[in-house]
């Protein structure tokens, strides 16, 4: 893998369980959700830019996390995109998180 290549220790999680995900965050203030051209089970893509994301968000609240960085272009069917990105502008509202979504022309920062 070019992550190990660049003798960066990669980590292993499962966004279809955000519990995964989460255990991870303890010891960073970035996350970046790069997944907009994530290949699968459709109805697994949908889950993890929607359900699974909602969930994670609402529980990345209580970690020292501060700031979530959400893929909204890609492969993956613009209308789940679009549905990722309300979900991460509706956390930041929510929960003050400050949030950047990332598409082909530029970077949305809020």
């Amino acid at each position: 893998m070019a992550i190990e290549a660049a003798g960066i220790e990669p980590a292993l999680a499962d966004p279809e369980q955000p519990g995964t995900l989460l255990d991870l965050v303890g010891d960073v203030t970035a996350v970046y959700w790069l997944l907009g051209s994530a290949a699968g089970n459709p109805k697994n893509i949908a889950a993890i830019h929607g359900p699974r994301l909602e969930r994670f968000l609402e529980r990345l609240v209580e970690t020292p996390v501060r700031r979530f960085v959400y893929e909204a272009n890609g492969s993956v069917e613009a209308s789940i995109l679009a549905v990722g990105a309300a979900a991460v502008e509706a956390a930041s509202r929510t929960w003050q998180i400050p949030v950047e979504l990332v598409d082909a022309d530029a970077w949305t920062r809020l």
